[in-house]
């Protein structure tokens, strides 16, 4: 066996994320070494991840692996990790929509989509959700434009913006865009207490409760949440009791839980003041087993879904809106600012359909080049 240990890859900033993105044809073939080999790159297990690439951050230990696609009506193939820091491990299980955001410019720059001015539309097949992303990216000169005057909260300064639109985003683990065909489920933790939550398969599996019900206000910043014990084993028992319920395999990406309040006034985590007619819902998320620090773009998307769901938890809490019910922007309050995604539905026979999720995001590749890995990384190999 021919033993690299060093391997090509690129770092990039995909909206609230960071992530290393590499060739699928980098890596070997076999899933054990590979992930060893990732895991390296990173410097994971380790809280500080000081002999790696990774950030020491659930935000910026991510990964992306990428190849031209065989498929009809694609032209890249995506596959997203999250790679543990402390502990061993890369989660497959879900996509990270951020990080989603950075592949189409990665995709041009390598020479993998021809560009066109003024937008190059790639088409990006999700090997995690099994589900399509359309990424409308701007164009210059043949190169990927990455500066401009477009902002999203939870990134400094302003970037190019980045047409993110997710296609048939419902059903990706459990094939049903309301996985237990109720709007509403009651759960019961052992503890006895009753929680009532929503859950929504789009994007990632979510599960939505009001914050009132877990005695929060929704407005909380995560430093103060991850202060509290309490409250973050409540929510990871909602959590895994919703996996249970739907199926799906227990894992720390998901499924993901997200709290919603009606609109208030907010203090972002860089001190600016948000009234609350900029906002439609204020919402916090846990991913990794952390108190997310902006807001996860899969967790957006289930949330915008359930905006159109009549009854949902999510639906309750927002301002009360004048228009097609089936098509509008939710503008979703967070720690870092606020969000907003544009949802279009198509009511069926007796079914609804989320055809389409758009989001506004900037990406920047920050680095290319070789990353080296030691040798032992290959040790338990023969």
């Amino acid at each position: 066996m021919k033993r690299k240990n060093a391997f090509q890859c690129t770092i990039m900033r995909g909206g609230t994320s960071k992530g290393i993105f590499v060739m699928e044809e980098e890596l070997p073939r076999d899933p054990g070494l590979r992930d060893r080999i990732i895991l390296a790159v990173f410097g994971s297990p380790d809280i500080r991840q000081i002999d790696g690439l990774g950030g020491a951050d659930s935000l910026t230990s991510k990964l992306a692996i990428i190849s031209p696609s065989k498929g009809p009506g694609r032209d890249i193939d995506y596959t997203f990790g999250a790679v543990g820091i402390d502990k061993p491990f890369i989660d497959y299980s879900a996509n990270c929509g951020n990080i989603s955001s950075a592949v189409g410019p990665y995709a041009i720059d390598k020479g993998l989509v021809r560009p066109e001015e003024p937008f190059t539309t790639v088409k990006i097949f999700n090997t995690n959700t099994k589900k399509m992303i359309h990424a409308k990216v701007p164009v210059k000169g043949k190169k990927v434009v990455s500066e401009g005057d477009y902002r999203i909260d939870g990134v400094p300064g302003a970037g190019a913006k980045i047409e993110l639109s997710f296609l048939d985003p419902g059903g990706t683990a459990t094939g049903r865009l309301l996985p237990t065909g109720n709007v509403t489920d009651e759960m019961i933790l052992d503890t006895g207490e009753r929680f009532f939550v929503t859950i929504v398969d789009a994007g990632n599996p979510t599960a939505f409760i009001a914050a009132q019900d877990l005695g929060l206000k929704g407005t909380e910043r995560p430093e103060d949440l991850e202060q509290n014990p309490g409250v973050k084993m409540k929510l990871e028992a909602i959590r895994k009791k919703v996996g249970d319920i739907v199926g799906i395999r227990s894992s720390p990406s998901i499924p993901k839980i997200v709290f919603v309040e009606s609109p208030e006034e907010i203090k972002t985590s860089t001190g600016k003041g948000i009234g609350e007619e900029g906002v439609d819902i204020v919402a916090r998320a846990m991913a990794m087993g952390k108190m997310h620090k902006a807001f996860p773009v899969t967790a957006g998307i289930p949330a915008a879904a359930a905006a159109v769901i009549s009854g949902s938890v999510v639906q309750r809490k927002l301002v009360p809106y004048q228009g097609d019910t089936l098509v509008r922007k939710v503008t979703i309050g967070h720690p870092s600012g606020r969000v907003e995604i544009e949802v279009e539905a198509r009511q069926g026979a007796g079914l609804l359909d989320i055809l389409c999720c758009t989001i506004g995001r900037t990406a920047r590749k920050i680095m290319d080049g070789r990353v080296y890995i030691p040798k032992k990384v290959y040790s338990s190999v023969d």
